[in-house]
């Protein structure tokens, strides 16, 4: 049983490009725009089943080891990120094989990009609260908390990712690159 937490988190990363392929493929290749809505649509259930493994897997008798972080880590990322990893995918898709214009860039410097970055990483934060209370969340669903008491433990350090991440704001606030200005 080990395993099969690490495969049902490996199963649902691929099931997410999968479904995000088939997803734009129909709408933009295929003109397939009901069958595009359900498959995107469709991405939050590989959530569901993720959770409902790390549930299944713990209240089984599995202590909360690094299989469980990186499922509550995936499910907080899915959460915060997913629609925007939706869009951005859907951009590029639309541009590439359905002549739509480019996509959105982000700023190229100046204090428009030290925003950008800011809003990013409060993402980030935000991605490591969800983290949190999915962790929390676990713990209560077990209901064994001398077992799932690593868990949050180890929720706990991923604030060093947030940490890290902290630098790209601070780098692009203190050394903002110089905007070139387009000749009138």
């Amino acid at each position: 049983m080990d395993k099969v937490i690490l495969a049902i988190i490996v199963a649902c990363e691929v099931g997410f490009w999968v479904l995000l392929a088939l997803g734009l493929a129909s709408r933009y290749l295929w003109g397939h725009r009901r069958l595009s809505n359900v498959l995107l649509l469709s991405v939050p259930l590989l959530d569901v089943i993720l959770l409902a493994a790390a549930v299944i897997d713990m209240r089984a008798g599995a202590p909360a080891d690094l299989r469980h972080v990186l499922a509550v880590a995936y499910l907080a990322y899915s959460l915060v990120f997913g629609h925007r990893t939706l869009r951005w995918a859907d951009a590029k898709f639309h541009h590439r094989f359905a002549d739509g214009p480019p996509p959105p860039r982000p700023p190229a410097g100046g204090t428009a990009r030290a925003r950008y970055e800011w809003v990013l990483w409060l993402w980030i934060v935000v991605a490591y609260g969800v983290a949190w209370m999915i962790g929390l969340a676990l713990v209560w669903l077990v209901g064994d908390p001398t077992r799932t008491e690593p868990l949050l433990g180890m929720v706990g350090g991923l604030s060093k990712i947030v940490l890290i991440a902290l630098l790209w704001p601070v780098s692009y606030t203190l050394w903002p690159k110089k905007v070139e200005q387009a000749e009138s």
